[in-house]
């Protein structure tokens, strides 16, 4: 899985350097991504990151489309610097131009949303009582002493006992 990637993004560059005649530094490339990005370009540090599970699950469009998506960032930020837009003119041209690919922000892949867990939490406002659901770090923080308030009676919210899957 990793070479196909590893593969792609060296044509990217490739393309590239055909395009623009001139050598670009290569990234460092990460396969630990997860969640609902299918890839992310680190610009100060030259390194891309991708996500090996929707990679799996959409493998022609991820190394066509996310692959070339995520380098445009660093040649965009090699040629122009950091004061370009994300997803600005420039990134634009680059998908365009060098890649001829459609300038998409985002992908469309499923993705699975894992279960969490949430815990509770309630405050002193009449019926009918809020719920406040919260998550295992924001309790973790309530636990060291944080607190949090109910915006409508100010009081401070209290965890119920109650936990659910969402």
């Amino acid at each position: 899985m990793p070479e196909q990637i590893l593969a792609r993004v060296e044509a990217c560059y490739q393309q590239a350097e055909a395009f623009f005649k001139k050598p670009f530094l290569r990234p460092e490339v990460s396969f630990k991504l997860r969640g609902q990005k299918a890839g992310v370009a680190h610009l100060t540090e030259n390194k891309l990151r991708f996500n090996p599970e929707l990679y799996r699950n959409n493998r022609e469009d991820f190394l066509k489309q996310t692959v070339a998506h995520e380098v445009a960032h660093l040649i965009a930020h090699q040629l122009f610097g950091l004061s370009i837009q994300a997803h600005g003119e420039e990134w634009q041209l680059i998908m365009r131009g060098v890649y001829e690919l459609p300038p998409n922000r985002c992908h469309t892949y499923e993705v699975k949303r894992r279960k969490v867990n949430r815990f509770i939490y309630r405050c002193a406002c009449p019926a009918p009582k809020d719920e406040f659901p919260f998550s295992a770090q924001r309790h973790g923080l309530v636990s060291k002493g944080r607190r949090y308030f109910c915006r409508r009676c100010k009081a401070t919210l209290n965890y119920s006992g109650e936990q659910r899957i969402e």
